[in-house]
């Protein structure tokens, strides 16, 4: 079984990448060193699928489990709902010597790693992510927080997991539309740090929803070293991980959530970022091309078709965390494989590839 070590200081933790790993969750939490009571915090979707399975593993391993279900979907990442999830926790009375299993998506494994930074000021959690968008990225990194109307994941802390448990054998069962939006993320990875992987990407049916390990453990890499380098965003390496999301995240968040899934809404950022590379890094036309050949093949929206206005989309690109002092941070590629972080992008840039995203290819 592919495993990926992310090195910190004294929050070093493993990510162990195993086909019917939630079988045994129990007994590799346990092997985490990881004691007390588990509140188990899922989703309606993901608990009706693997909800039991892992309750009865983290019991069978000796562990007492309360569960704590959400609603499904990207408005449960809310302020509401994490203080209905620790006033939950308080009624089943967990208290510092508990720790939390996340068993979900982005949205579960957000908001559980959330309320695992704040519950009596921080108590340990674990990630079982369950979709394409939470194996590969969001479950690595430490990143926890909700969602406000103004913006996506403005409200949050850091708070890395004790392990993580990536079990491709669960996305099989992912509604379709939801395993193809994952590749967002896959490519967004091949793009900035080893395009390589494109090929395989390339090559690779969307209709057969068997992912192996083996690219999941290197998505995973490639997240790791980034985080390693840049743990809390001080240097600016771990921006590389927002390209198309700038944009993206505007469009998500303009849209009113849920309204697409976060990796179209990526999709359409990365659009958006190309052109921007383009014209301010020289990226090739034949780079561009190939990506966006790429979104295609996995069946993800390259053109804004949504009724939102720049000026709106705008508003919430100023309110983004990659901004700084004002100043607009853009993640662009010189070719692909090589992202960096450029100042020189300007508002009407900006202006210029939201309209950009909404012409036919």
């Amino acid at each position: 079984m592919p495993q990926v070590t992310v090195n910190l200081p004294e929050r070093s933790y493993d990510i162990i990448v195993e086909v019917n790993g939630i079988a045994r969750a129990g007994s590799l939490i346990k092997e985490a060193g990881l004691t007390g009571r588990a509140a188990l915090i899922s989703d309606e979707n993901v608990a009706r699928h693997y909800g039991e399975e892992v309750r009865a593993s983290l019991e069978a391993a000796g562990f007492e489990v309360s569960s704590h279900l959400i609603p499904a979907g990207e408005s449960s990442k809310s302020m509401e709902q994490a203080q209905s999830l620790c006033r939950s926790l308080i009624e089943h009375q967990h208290d510092r010597g508990s720790f939390v299993v996340a068993l979900g998506g982005g949205v579960v494994g957000d908001l559980a790693g959330f309320v695992a930074a704040i519950f009596y000021r921080g108590i340990p959690f674990v990630q079982i992510p369950t979709t394409i968008v939470a194996q590969v990225d969001s479950s690595v990194g430490g990143k926890t927080g909700v969602n406000v109307p103004e913006g996506k994941n403005l409200l949050g802390a850091f708070q890395q997991p004790r392990l993580v448990l990536a079990d491709p054998g669960v996305l099989r069962t992912l509604p379709r539309n939801v395993f193809c939006e994952g590749f967002a993320e896959v490519i967004k990875h091949a793009a900035i740090r080893d395009a390589s992987m494109l090929s395989e990407l390339e090559a690779m049916d969307p209709q057969n929803q068997e992912v192996s390990p083996e690219l999941i453990a290197a998505n995973l890499a490639i997240k790791a070293r980034i985080v390693e380098e840049d743990e809390q965003e001080t240097s600016g390496i771990r921006a590389l991980l927002n390209f198309g999301h700038t944009i993206g995240h505007a469009i998500e968040s303009t849209a009113e959530y849920g309204t697409l899934l976060h990796g179209e809404a990526i999709s359409l950022g990365v659009r958006a970022a190309l052109y921007l590379s383009e014209k301010r890094a020289d990226l090739p036309p034949a780079d561009t091309a190939r990506l966006l050949h790429l979104h295609e093949h996995w069946g993800l929206p390259l053109i804004l078709e949504l009724d939102l206005r720049s000026d709106a989309i705008m508003t919430a690109l100023a309110r983004d965390k990659k901004f700084t002092a004002g100043g607009i941070r853009f993640v662009l590629l010189r070719q692909l494989g090589e992202a960096f972080v450029s100042d020189e992008v300007i508002e009407q840039d900006l202006i210029e590839a939201i309209e950009h995203v909404r012409t036919p290819m």
